[in-house]
């Protein structure tokens, strides 16, 4: 039988048993056969169903749970390609994963954990985005520019009476050791490890039979997941030949720092790599197209962070649209309006620092029925299924967040329901985010903004570092707390922190948010003395106390 997909918004949910609810009375309508829910705070809705199911019949549902829903999308399901025979008669593997990242690995190690025969294929460097060119490199730079900066030390510049040079060389060196150790021990040979898992080398697309064809070899397994990752966007600019801008991967293995950079782009790669290079001697300006850095996270964060980058030295402007790019000689030039006039920027090199593109151009994707979004994504449901009952992704290359802990945590779930008749969604509800700037910028959960159009009556408390005693004690009291509460429960709803090392600090909202607790229950909590996370319950306090008269550990 035909089956339709209908989008729906679900409003009037307060905490995930309402999650539960709402997802039981849609399966309780007769001929809906699947139903996936997002989570109580973000809470979208989709559900297949078999062609005859009206929209009404849903939205009924939902209602007489004691919610209610819209529908916001309706369209039928073409009939796609299924899994073959359940035991794997003519097929060469039980799952075939092509990628060679963490989520890849993650799918893997969990398909053999139950018992299949996996095939992995790959064509980039094992390892993926994080290990070679993401996470790891970048976190190794910024850690090193840190410590230069910290200690007073500026290339070509005098440090006391002593003349001090970065060896940019070695620096790039010890990243590329470190980079080289972990795939070796993380990847090479954790695949050792493992007998169930083939690995095959090449570049894979599904062809209409149904098949992934590498080279002149075809392979075919009873389930798929992808996670072939992104890689840096480019955006089509006139002037892009010619400029020749950086990318986070290029800018990384530069031969020799420039003496000037342009950033094109104001979230986490920009800022966390602008930084770096300037706290490395580079002549930094960071151009952004919304009015604010980091748009996505707080206001008052936003601000703070331009603050403190400014203070080091870095130009940053919002507001900018950038025209076209162009070259001088061995000069780079950006042109572009700002407030409506027109201007150019000129630099040594340009990193263009705008997002990233799914690995998903050349996978044949359209043989096999997998729909994309306009970027390329693959869209999957909150169990990691595409459009294609018989195909699952994971990572980078889906709709998904772009972060490697959801990508394996995907790859494990994704490999555990193709493969299993139990069916666990991914749950991004307290999913917490760090970006290593310095001071880093972490949140998870809801901004009060984003509380309040979803219907939340909410108290917000937001506390500078300087009550903070760690922050005094560490002589850094640079950043603040921000806590978004509900206000009838006092249940957390979004936690925000921007402070030194603030990634440390915000597993410990993640884990309240993601359990329902209260603004009372972290006040009503131990806490450590002397630690970055108490200014968590100093927050928590601040709901109703004036912090400032409290005294230590009070």
């Amino acid at each position: 039988m035909s089956q339709q997909q209908f989008d729906l918004r679900v409003s009037g949910m307060t905490c995930p048993n309402c999650s539960q609810h709402v997802t039981q009375a849609l399966k309780a309508v007769p001929g809906v056969r699947r139903v996936d829910l997002t989570g109580w705070q973000t809470p979208r809705a989709t559900v297949i169903a078999d062609e005859g199911v009206a929209p009404n019949a849903l939205t009924a549902a939902v209602e007489a749970a004691g919610y209610s829903a819209t529908v916001q999308g309706q369209h039928p399901l073409p009939a796609l390609p299924q899994a073959s025979n359940a035991d794997g008669a003519g097929r060469d593997s039980d799952l075939i994963v092509v990628g060679g990242g963490s989520g890849a690995f993650a799918a893997a190690i969990a398909a053999s954990d139950l018992g299949a025969r996996v095939a992995m294929i790959n064509a980039g460097t094992i390892g993926g985005t994080c290990v070679n060119v993401g996470c790891i490199p970048s976190k190794a730079l910024i850690r090193a520019a840190g410590a230069w900066h910290a200690a007073g030390h500026h290339p070509f510049r005098g440090v006391g009476t002593a003349q001090v040079k970065l060896d940019w060389p070695a620096l790039r060196a010890q990243k590329d050791e470190l980079v080289a150790g972990l795939r070796q021990r993380k990847y090479v040979d954790v695949l050792a490890a493992y007998p169930n898992i083939t690995y095959v080398e090449g570049r894979a697309s599904f062809h209409a039979d149904g098949a992934i064809h590498v080279g002149e070899r075809s392979y075919a397994a009873n389930r798929y997941v992808i996670a072939t990752g992104a890689q840096p966007r480019r955006l089509p600019l006139p002037g892009l030949a010619e400029a020749q801008p950086l990318d986070s991967t290029t800018l990384m293995d530069l031969g020799q720092l420039p003496k000037s950079l342009i950033v094109l782009g104001g979230r986490a790669v920009a800022l966390e790599l602008g930084q770096t290079l300037a706290r490395l001697g580079v002549e930094v300006l960071i151009l952004q197209r919304s009015t604010r850095l980091i748009p996505e996270h707080e206001p008052e964060i936003g601000r703070a962070i331009q603050d403190y980058l400014e203070r080091e030295g870095i130009g940053v402007l919002t507001g900018v649209q950038v025209a076209r790019l162009g070259r001088e000689g061995e000069t780079r030039v950006v042109h572009a309006q700002v407030m409506g006039q027109p201007r150019q920027f000129r630099a040594d090199q340009i990193l263009m620092a705008l997002g990233r593109q799914p690995n998903t151009r050349d996978l044949g994707l359209e043989h096999v029925g997998v729909r994309v979004d306009g970027n390329g994504a693959i869209i999957v449901d909150a169990y990691l299924q595409t459009s294609n009952p018989a195909l699952y992704a994971t990572g980078d290359a889906t709709t998904n967040p772009e972060f490697v802990y959801v990508a394996a945590a995907g790859g494990t779930l994704a490999a555990r329901n193709a493969l299993t008749d139990v069916r666990q969604a991914l749950d991004l509800s307290a999913m917490p985010t760090v970006i290593f700037t310095d001071p880093q910028v972490a949140m998870v959960g809801l901004t009060e903004a984003q509380a309040r159009r979803q219907g939340y009556q909410v108290n917000v408390s937001t506390i500078g570092l300087e009550h903070v005693p760690r922050a005094q004690a560490a002589h850094d009291t640079r950043g603040l707390i921000k806590l978004v509460a509900e206000t009838a429960t006092g249940r957390l709803l979004g936690a925000h922190v921007l402070a030194a090392e603030g990634g440390e600090v915000i597993q410990a909202a993640a884990l309240a948010v993601k359990f329902g607790l209260t603004t009372d229950d972290l006040t009503n909590t131990l806490f450590p003395y002397l630690t970055q996370v108490e200014g968590l319950k100093l927050a928590a306090q601040a709901f109703t106390r004036d912090v400032a008269k409290l005294s230590c550990c009070a």
